[in-house]
């Protein structure tokens, strides 16, 4: 029997309870294959660790997480601790650590879902967002001085390495030549950031040329965003920087249903390094401990897991469970207009697993 070690990271706010969720789902998603298993050791870092021992996790915290073939990561933030310390030292150390440069964000209305664009706009959703997830506008670079005077300055550098913008182009490319339209949008913003992303620019073109097959055309962000609310059905894959592809990320869900639904692959294309699986939907503190977080993110998110894992007729399964799921209507979550708990839509995904009417 094939056996995956999977790395559990609940971290903040809703991520222990989408985390715990999903990995009943996937327990089950297992049992139901009969050919693989989990190996799964949980790890306790995120705020309350920081909490405990001034780090959001252990100083030797790759190294323990280096073994495993997955990280399963639930969300990151909390509102005693400023945000740049929780998100730098958890999530984007080991997004970073590990080189996981390629961030894969699908989306897609699930049936029965009623989002917020018009039902026809709605059901043309179908696109896969492509984040550069390594450098951009959150490369780190930058620094503040004369802190508490009035010539106070605080500067972040967004770095664009021509080595960065090929690699992530590349993979771009290579995904989009698998779905069926064969289609690629390159977001920008060159003609007003005209130094750094006008090598994005460039160094993409070198790119998707090498790529005759593909149909490639280039938006500006603003105009990105525009075009995905009022034209969605023109949109397929999409390639875009660090920040762009965070934002446009957040708008795809929500046009899709829910920030609840959003799932997300932090990926080492390599696999040198274990590659981390994550919601997008944040720690979301006003529902925390009420039971009603939406898992349907996380089980999304394990889907992408199992297919990285070699898994494909699982990941299959499992989102055809959650498709019949939300097709019903009988068990979703308040974020999607019903009235269940985290629980009982849990619980509704395992019985349509196991062929069991819920």
């Amino acid at each position: 029997m094939r056996r995956h070690r999977i790395a559990a990271i609940g971290g903040d706010g809703i991520g222990p309870e989408v985390v715990a969720a999903g990995l009943r789902v996937l327990e089950t998603t297992a049992e139901v294959d009969g050919g693989f298993s989990f190996d799964v050791r949980s790890f306790d870092w995120g705020s309350d660790h920081y909490r405990r021992t001034g780090r959001m996790m252990p100083d030797d915290g790759l190294a323990q997480l280096a073994p495993f073939d997955a990280i399963f990561f639930g969300a990151v933030g909390d509102k005693e601790i400023p945000d740049h310390i929780t998100l730098w030292e958890l999530r984007l150390a080991i997004c970073q650590g590990f080189d996981q440069y390629a961030n894969v964000r699908p989306t897609k209305l699930l049936p029965g879902i009623v989002g917020p664009l018009k039902d026809e706009l709605g059901r043309a959703i179908d696109w896969v967002i492509v984040r550069e997830n390594s450098e951009g506008e959150y490369a780190g670079v930058g620094g503040r001085a004369h802190r508490g005077l009035p010539l106070e300055v605080g500067m972040d550098v967004a770095v664009f390495t021509r080595a960065g913008v090929e690699r992530i182009a590349r993979f771009a490319c290579d995904l989009a030549m698998t779905r069926p339209r064969k289609k690629l949008t390159v977001v920008t913003k060159s003609n007003a950031q005209r130094h750094g992303l006008v090598l994005w620019d460039e160094v993409c073109a070198g790119v998707t040329a090498q790529y005759p097959e593909l149909e490639v055309d280039k938006m500006l962000v603003d105009a990105m965003a525009a075009r995905m609310v009022v034209k969605p059905g023109s949109v397929d894959t999409v390639l875009a920087t660090n920040l762009h592809a965070d934002i446009l990320s957040d708008l795809a869900s929500a046009c899709a249903g829910s920030l609840g639904i959003g799932a997300t692959a932090n990926l080492d294309p390599s696999r040198k390094n274990p590659s981390m699986f994550e919601p997008i939907h944040g720690s979301a503190f006003d529902i925390v401990g009420k039971g009603v977080a939406n898992p349907l993110g996380s089980f999304w998110t394990g889907a992408m897991m199992l297919e990285h894992l070699g898994e494909p007729a699982a990941a299959q399964r499992l989102m055809a469970a959650v498709a019949s799921v939300t097709a019903k209507g009988e068990a979703l979550t308040p974020d999607l207009g019903g009235r269940s708990t985290t629980h009982q839509t849990t619980e509704a995904v395992i019985a349509a697993l196991r062929g069991v009417n819920a």
